[in-house]
Order: C-alpha cells, then sequence, then structure tokens
C-alpha cells in the first residue's frame, strides 16, 4: 500500500514537466496543465495545445479546482500511509523554532531537511507543507536574524543551507510565501544579506528574485518592485556580475522585468557591466555556460536602452555600439541576434554618432549575413527595419546639400 501511494496516478501529472500537478489549469481543448508550464510554453510564442498540437482559438486558461482538490486529498491520504515520516518532520521543525536549540543542532536539522527534499517523492514532500516549514524557513531567515550574528561562519553557513532548502520548496509549491518578505525589517534583511553573504547566499538571493517575478500573484511581485527601489541591493546585483555572471545576470533580469525598476538599474551602471560581460563572453567561447546566458543579457540591454538615460549609457560606453554589431551575426550565438538588432534599431535611430559607429563597425555586412541565415521572423524584420533606417541615414548624408540663391 505504502508503495503504490508513492506512484503518482498518471492524472495527477502535467504532460509537459511530468510532475505532480502544483496549480493545474485548462485550455479550451480541455487538456489540463500546470500554470508555471503552459505559461511558459505560451510565452514562447505557441499557440497550439502541446498535447494535440490544435491551434488555440481561445488562449485563456481556467483553474481546475476540480483537479486540485482531488491531488489534495490524495497527498493527505497518502501521509497517513507514513506517519513515521510526518513525525520525524515535525521534530525536525520543533529543533528549528525551539529557542534552546544551538545554531549548530539547527544547521544539522536544516541539512537533514534537504536531505529528504531530495531524496523523496512528491507524496512526501507534501508533509513540508502541511508542516508549514517554508513560511518558518522564511521568518528565520529574513526575520530572527540579528546583524552582529549575520558575519558568523556559522550563521553564513545556515543561511546558506536555509536558503537551499527554500529554493526547493518554492518549486514544489506556491510563492506566495515570499510575500511576507515585503515587510520593511525583512527587505533590509535581504540587503544585509546580500552585502555579507558569500557567492553561493547571493546566488541564492537573485534565484529567489527570479522566482518573485515568474509569480502569477500581483503581490509577489511588488516585492521585486520593493527590492529595485533598494539602490544599495541594485548596485551590489550589478557588481555581482563581474563576481558571477550567472547569479548577477539573473538578478538584473528578475529586476528588470519590472518597468519600474529599469531607471534605477541603468543608474547603477548595468548597461556597461552587461557590456563588459558580454565582451568577456564572446573572448571566452569555450565557457558553454558564459555563452548560453549571453541571451538573456541581449534581452536585459534591448529593454533597458528604451530609456533616455539608457540610450546614452550604451553610446558613451567606448565598446557599446561594436559589442553589438559583433552580437548581431554569430553562428554560436544566433538567439543574441534579435536583442542586439533590437538595440541598435533603438539607438541607430536617434543617434547620428551610433549609427557611424555601427557603419565603421561593419553593421551592413552583419545585417546582410543575418538576413541570409535561418533566424527568426522576428529577428529578420528588426534587420530589414536596420538596414533600411541605416542606408537612408547614409543617403541623407551623401546627399549633396543645396546652396541658396
Amino acid at each position: 500500500m505504502k508503495e503504490a501511494q508513492t506512484t503518482i496516478p498518471h492524472l495527477f501529472r502535467c504532460p509537459i514537466s511530468l510532475d505532480l500537478f502544483q496549480d493545474p489549469v485548462t485550455l479550451c481543448t480541455g487538456h489540463t496543465y500546470d500554470r508555471s508550464s503552459i505559461e511558459k510554453w505560451l510565452a514562447a510564442g505557441n499557440l497550439t495545445c502541446p498535447v494535440t498540437m490544435q491551434k488555440l482559438h481561445d488562449p485563456s486558461i481556467v483553474p481546475n479546482h476540480t483537479l486540485r482538490h482531488l491531488i489534495d486529498r490524495w497527498l493527505q491520504l497518502g501521509s497517513q500511509f507514513d506517519p513515521g515520516y510526518s513525525n520525524y518532520l515535525a521534530a525536525l521543525k520543533q529543533s528549528l523554532e525551539s529557542e534552546e536549540t544551538t545554531l549548530e543542532n539547527k544547521l544539522q536539522a536544516l541539512e537533514k531537511i534537504r536531505v529528504l527534499s531530495d531524496e523523496y517523492c512528491s507524496l512526501k514532500r507534501s508533509c513540508f507543507f502541511q508542516l508549514g516549514l517554508l513560511p518558518l524557513l522564511l521568518e528565520l531567515v529574513f526575520g530572527r536574524l540579528q546583524p552582529p550574528q549575520l558575519s558568523k561562519h556559522d550563521m553564513q553557513q545556515f543561511i546558506e543551507v536555509a536558503l537551499c532548502c527554500i529554493l526547493k520548496l518554492l518549486h514544489l509549491g506556491s510563492l506566495e510565501p515570499l510575500n511576507m518578505l515585503k515587510q520593511e525589517s525583512k527587505i533590509a534583511t535581504f540587503l544585509l544579506i546580500f552585502e555579507q553573504g558569500n557567492s553561493m547566499v547571493r546566488t541564492s538571493l537573485c534565484d529567489l528574485m527570479d522566482l518573485a517575478v515568474s509569480s502569477s500573484d500581483p503581490e509577489t511581485h511588488e516585492l521585486c518592485f520593493m527590492l529595485g527601489n533598494c539602490h544599495k541591493l541594485v548596485s551590489e546585483i550589478v557588481v555581482l556580475v563581474d563576481q558571477n555572471f550567472k547569479a548577477g545576470i539573473k538578478g538584473i533580469s528578475a529586476l528588470c522585468s519590472l518597468q519600474s525598476n529599469r531607471e534605477n538599474l541603468v543608474k547603477a551602471g548595468a548597461i556597461d557591466g552587461i557590456i563588459k560581460y558580454i565582451i568577456s563572453g564572446c573572448e571566452r567561447e569555450r565557457r558553454r555556460e558564459k555563452i548560453l546566458m549571453a541571451p538573456l543579457a541581449m534581452a536585459i540591454l534591448e529593454k533597458l536602452v528604451v530609456l533616455e538615460n539608457g540610450k546614452e549609457a550604451l553610446i558613451n560606453n567606448p565598446n557599446g555600439i561594436k559589442t553589438l554589431v559583433k552580437m548581431v551575426f554569430r553562428v554560436s550565438d544566433q538567439e543574441c541576434s534579435e536583442g542586439a538588432v533590437g538595440s541598435l534599431v533603438i539607438v541607430c535611430r536617434d543617434f547620428g554618432r551610433a549609427r557611424e559607429e555601427a557603419i565603421a563597425a561593419g553593421i551592413l555586412t552583419q545585417l546582410l549575413l543575418l538576413l541570409q541565415s535561418r533566424c527568426g521572423d522576428t529577428t529578420k524584420t528588426k534587420a530589414r527595419l536596420l538596414l533600411r533606417l541605416l542606408r537612408s541615414k547614409l543617403a541623407d548624408a551623401q546627399r549633396p546639400q543645396r546652396q541658396p540663391n
């Protein structure tokens, strides 16, 4: 019976992720998917049902409350078949809650929770949520820490492991518990941990912000807005790009997803940081991970150069225009082309200096090569627009001026 209960029924699995449904929603075709999975599918421009490939005449999604109720009931019944597991988790939770427990013992409890969250199936993971472990961990990290403690080695290790557990639980369930971080005191602690944390801690905090903006809950988006208005934190994240490019780019991307944060990112030097990162990535093409982050960096840049100070920051960077031209057509980085061309369209439309630098850097040849490649239709549309713009401006500059009578 226990073994049967630990096997997730076929109907309780998302057809895309193949994991247990967390937030089941139904398309107009009648097929149900996990909300996060189908939203990514639709956001990628797919207007079909993933199972039937039938074209969607209505792309709206409807929560499947009946299935959600059945899954919740199944999870509750399942946990009854292994009360020892629930009791063990409850004991670990009590150890974390107790003020009499030493920091060393709390750390040991956290390590056990991390191992359990890795090794056990989705059914047993439901015990984590029934016991309220996620809100407790968030409160322990962002609500109960005292500033003098943060510099201690054991406390740093505690925060690192706790954040790892928090991220795993957030991936398994609702992101709503993150809303508790909107309190001013917790925002201050978030900044303090980011400033004093090691590389792993900073990476985890950037991952947490990335999850917050992926939520469909407007309240969770507000958390990202509040973090984006913390100028010291924005500056720290921009600096992080040079130290830990993957975490830094992901952190900037999370903040950049809200338009209200972009002005602060530009002021903090995000464009210069991204240009420096792209140059470094181009020079080390064998570092595959860095190349995979380049498309995200280019997408961020395209959003930032829409702002007036963003355009100025790009053209004032001595390598800005030249770097974008190099990214227009690269066999290994074709996903970057759309962002590079889009950014060049924006700045070249408004600045003659940008057009001159782009032409001098060989943009016309790059665009012609791009148009002959197998890039997407959107990229080709932007490339043709930029080509017409540059040729028109070039013709105007070469046309002799009429002398007054």
